[in-house]
């Protein structure tokens, strides 16, 4: 009941472990989602001037190795999956505090930069609706449902994910059946999506790397299930990996031929929903408006999901009175809500939607991914390297390439997503210092609270 302390379930008892390996792998893809890299192809197209294959294969070796980091300490600690939990036990609380506050900028921007791109994708239905209304409508759309207790299910997401494996078929047979019909291909055509000598800039395909690696936000979600699989020890890494191997698979696909399609020659007559306007070119009004339907879907879903789980995670700071708790660990009784977390939330995706790009938002986005990956990797090599009596090289390499690697993409984000990203680290690091006396006492949690029910 709700209001009741929980009671330690007896010795010997637990969840029951009735998950598979396919099911983890479902789950992945089903967390990631399959378009994973369409609304943000526009962007990773301008930045890393027509590479966008090239910037998402990157991205997917840094994920690889951070992937394997991920599945190793779930074997350490599988009922936590925090990548908060794994730095500050494994290299120092203040570490991992730090780690944290970087998840919570993740948190508190996913719903600013849903609400961005479903008002980007609406104005291609309605475009007399002027943009402003349209974040407005969603902002609001976004905190109404979740101040209602509306989620959606597991069935439904799974739903959700087939029917969105339906649509890229019909893109990949509609965007092939295009480029065959081309009177003339160029020399080099095939090949320019991965590398055009006219356009190539290093500086700017890592860049342009630092934002793809949005494509694969969400794969750590599989380390929280590891009390509920079979073979966890076996099945939790493996899952994890391979989700992420599947996805960059299928993102490469998805943006090869829609590179193709699109030369980065030619200028997108909208960014941010330049996927949409490739479908349209491939398949008529038809396809363009069912990507823009199916984006636009999985973006209110994914921005839905995310303000609760900001609201949650701020509630669950406050809950152990790191922040504020009369604010912040309160919980609205009727539908079992943090309401002033999910008000707080949805007003500053609304700020941020009229503030900042979606560019800007996705790197800074990723400015806190990529800190708690390294950290994950760093975890990962102390507990399986540094600590263990026989040191061995397959503990050894992959978790410091996985550091480096995502070490380098970090630095090359946007200046000015490094230094809001900075800001942000720095307001944290200082408020840290003050709460716990120099990080001396204990520092703040930043578990996200399981349902309430």
């Amino acid at each position: 009941m709700p209001g009741e302390p929980s009671q330690p379930a007896p010795s010997g008892i637990g969840l029951r472990r009735t998950l598979g390996l396919w099911d983890l792998i479902l789950y992945g893809i089903v967390i990631i989602q399959p378009v994973a890299p369409m609304p943000s192809f526009g962007v990773v197209s301008t930045v890393a001037r027509g590479h966008v294959v090239t910037a998402i294969l990157i991205a997917m070796v840094a994920m690889l190795f951070t992937a394997i980091s991920y599945g190793r300490m779930a074997r350490v600690y599988p009922s936590a999956g925090s990548a908060f939990t794994y730095v500050g036990r494994e290299l120092h609380p203040a570490l991992g505090y730090i780690t944290g506050w970087s998840m919570a900028m993740d948190y508190i921007l996913n719903p600013l930069i849903c609400t961005i791109w479903c008002s980007k994708a609406a104005q291609n239905f309605f475009p007399q609706m002027p943009y402003f209304l349209w974040a407005i409508f969603f902002a609001l759309l976004f905190t109404w449902l979740n101040l209602r207790g509306v989620e959606t299910s597991a069935r439904i997401n799974a739903f959700l994910a087939a029917g969105m494996g339906i649509v890229i078929v019909i893109f990949v047979f509609e965007a092939v059946r295009y480029i065959y019909h081309l009177p003339y291909f160029g020399p080099g055509f095939f090949t320019h999506p991965f590398y055009d000598p006219k356009t190539f800039s290093s500086s700017a395909l890592f860049q342009g790397t630092s934002i793809a690696v949005l494509t694969y936000i969400g794969f750590d979600g599989i380390s929280t299930l590891s009390e509920e699989v079979k073979n966890p020890r076996r099945n939790v890494l493996l899952a994890t990996v391979l989700v992420c191997l599947v996805t960059g698979v299928l993102a490469s696909i998805e943006v090869y031929l829609a590179q193709l399609v699109w030369p980065a020659t030619q200028p997108f007559p909208d960014i941010d929903t330049a996927f949409v306007h490739i479908s349209g070119r491939v398949g008529g009004i038809f396809l363009f408006g069912l990507v823009n339907l199916t984006l636009l879907v999985a973006n209110m879903g994914s921005g839905m999901s995310s303000q609760l789980g900001a609201a949650r995670l701020l509630y669950g700071m406050g809950r152990s009175n790191a922040l504020p708790r009369s604010f912040f660990g309160a919980i609205e009784q009727k539908n079992r809500v943090p309401r002033n977390n999910v008000l707080l939330v949805g007003g500053l995706a609304l700020a941020g939607a009229f503030a900042m790009s979606y560019a800007l938002g996705a790197e800074m986005l990723n400015f806190g991914a990529l800190i708690a990956f390294m950290g994950v990797n760093a975890a990962a090599f102390v507990r399986y390297y540094v600590r263990e009596e026989k040191k061995r090289l397959t503990n050894f390499f992959p978790p410091l390439l996985g550091f480096f690697i995502c070490l380098f993409i970090w630095w090359h984000l946007g200046r000015t997503a490094k230094i809001a990203g900075g800001i942000w680290m720095l307001a944290g690091i200082v408020y840290g210092a003050i709460k716990t006396r120099g990080f001396r006492g204990n520092v703040v949690q930043f578990d996200v609270p399981a349902d309430e029910t």
